[in-house]
């Protein structure tokens, strides 16, 4: 694969994807379709309201993640990823895959630095 390192947009995907929480609420919302806030929190015991607010709203921004509001009391508010979102799935499994692929690279090495 050749890209030119001047036309690279790697930069343009890392910018959405870049953060501890955004990969993991994507992958929930892949898995588990539909959710609410408090669901999408509960499921991810690290995060906070703050960061799961702002993380949701700069992936709503980028068209990933759609929310809905209901109009009731208290207000119903639920999350799903679009289908232009689902696009990064492929993308996510691979990383996904290399992580694990790297710590089992690491590991090694530390074996073999003390084994």
């Amino acid at each position: 694969m050749k890209y030119q390192p001047n036309a690279c947009r790697v930069e343009d995907a890392l910018s959405i994807l870049v953060g501890k929480w955004k990969p993991i609420i994507l992958l929930h919302l892949l898995n588990h379709g539909t959710q609410r806030f408090n669901e999408l929190r509960k499921s991810m015991p690290g995060i906070t309201q703050k960061m799961l607010t702002k993380q949701l709203r700069e992936l709503e921004a980028e068209d990933i993640v759609e929310r809905v509001v209901y109009p009731e009391v208290p207000p119903k508010v639920e999350y799903s990823i679009t289908e232009y979102g689902k696009s990064l799935q492929p993308i996510l499994e691979a990383m996904h895959e290399w992580g694990v692929k790297h710590t089992l690279h690491k590991q090694e090495k530390v074996k073999e630095k003390h084994g």
